[in-house]
């Protein structure tokens, strides 16, 4: 627990808290412990790995399914997480096995989801909005996303994810992991 403190910038007081399901993280805390522990944010939440491998999920997140192959799973099996601080809500599409993690986000209004540029380094990604706007703005540049634009995050760096809106804010999160070969 000190190695990932030190290494998330996360006091070992708060991972403790939130491993007892006693306090509920947000988006930010989440992006820096994925990004301490090499998992996507997608991971962390289901404990499955990308690919089809699992590790135990805390108690507090939601638990990972079986595999959706051959199976229609209903909007209301979905496992889904919200942000306390922001509203944020992440809905985890695929299942446990599937080669991507796809998550369904909605930002509401005025919403910022900071991320820190290491949890960006193992894993590609690509962003498509379905409705509302979505600011994104990638290290030193700022990208405004209208509905059905798409963007392929490139080399890690800070990023944040904001809704400058009145009006919530849908897009869809590929995730894969990189090749380390």
């Amino acid at each position: 627990m000190d190695r990932l403190a030190e290494a998330s910038g996360v006091s070992r007081a708060m991972i403790s808290k939130i491993e007892r399901g006693q306090s509920s993280p947000t988006a930010v805390l989440l992006g820096k412990l994925s990004a301490a522990l090499e998992l996507s944010v997608s991971e962390l939440l289901t404990g499955n790995r990308l690919g089809g491998g699992q590790e135990p999920a805390p108690a507090e997140l939601p638990a990972p399914g079986a595999t959706g192959a051959g199976r229609v799973r209903r909007a209301a099996e979905t496992p889904q997480w919200r942000d306390p601080d922001t509203g944020y809500l992440r809905r985890q599409i695929s299942t446990a096995g599937f080669p991507a993690a796809v998550t369904e986000v909605t930002l509401p209004p005025g919403a910022r989801v900071p991320y820190p540029a290491a949890a960006y380094a193992f894993i590609a990604q690509l962003v498509w909005v379905l409705s509302g706007q979505l600011t994104l703005t990638d290290g030193a540049e700022r990208r405004v996303l209208t509905v059905g634009d798409t963007f392929e995050l490139g080399q890690p760096r800070s990023r944040e994810f904001s809704n400058e809106t009145a009006e919530e804010c849908r897009y869809v999160v590929v995730v894969t992991r990189k090749s380390t070969a």
